[in-house]
């Protein structure tokens, strides 16, 4: 109980930082154009997005504490490297922050109240999300060559699968039960109001 308290708490300090976490890009906005670039834009983006992040940390408590497959959250990961690729082909997908936003508040509250959902419902959520994450992930590499696009996502699938596969074994190896990780579950639906309200209200 302790240590899941702790999760809550790291993750609730963090969403005093999300509001702004829409505005986050690697590179310091610039496009990147070589490999490396787009391997460290790739490895980044998800970190300090705290929206991403949050998501990405729920997916695996989702998987570890309801001792789930852990190819949900990699499904996840699957699902935002398609959502790059829409966003990079120029598919549209109006309001995507929004719904990035929304996404970590789902988790959070069906987290926070031990939802009892089945392997395909979860598949679905985390696909859907995935495709809404990546499209996010797809506006800092946008109108880049084929190489650092390929570095991105590279980076984007090592840096994603090792934290929610990591998270989801160290809640395994805790024994964080899903009561547990209700606290944590309410710490990332904070931070998905808070991103939601940096976004709808008035700057």
């Amino acid at each position: 109980m302790i240590r899941s308290r702790s999760v809550a708490l790291a993750l609730l300090s963090l969403a005093a930082l999300a509001a702004p976490a829409h505005a986050h890009h690697m590179m310091d906005g610039e496009l990147p154009g070589t490999f490396s670039q787009g391997l460290l834009s790739g490895l980044g983006h998800p970190v300090i997005g705290l929206d991403h992040l949050a998501f990405i940390v729920a997916a695996g408590l989702v998987a570890g504490a309801y001792g789930l497959s852990l190819a949900l959250p990699v499904a996840f990961v699957g699902a935002s490297m398609v959502g790059v690729l829409a966003h990079v082909a120029g598919v549209s997908l109006p309001g995507a922050e929004l719904l990035v936003a929304a996404s970590v508040l789902l988790i959070g509250v069906l987290l926070a109240r031990g939802a009892a959902l089945g392997t395909p419902v979860w598949a679905g959520l985390f696909a859907v999300a995935g495709l809404f994450h990546g499209y996010a992930y797809g506006e800092s590499i946008f109108g880049a060559e084929a190489t650092p696009l390929v570095a991105y996502l590279a980076g984007l699938f090592v840096i994603q699968s090792a934290i929610a596969v990591g998270v989801a074994l160290a809640a395994r190896g805790l024994a964080i039960a899903p009561l547990n990780a209700r606290l944590a579950g309410a710490a990332v639906a904070g931070i998905g109001i808070a991103v939601l309200a940096g976004q709808i209200l008035p700057g």
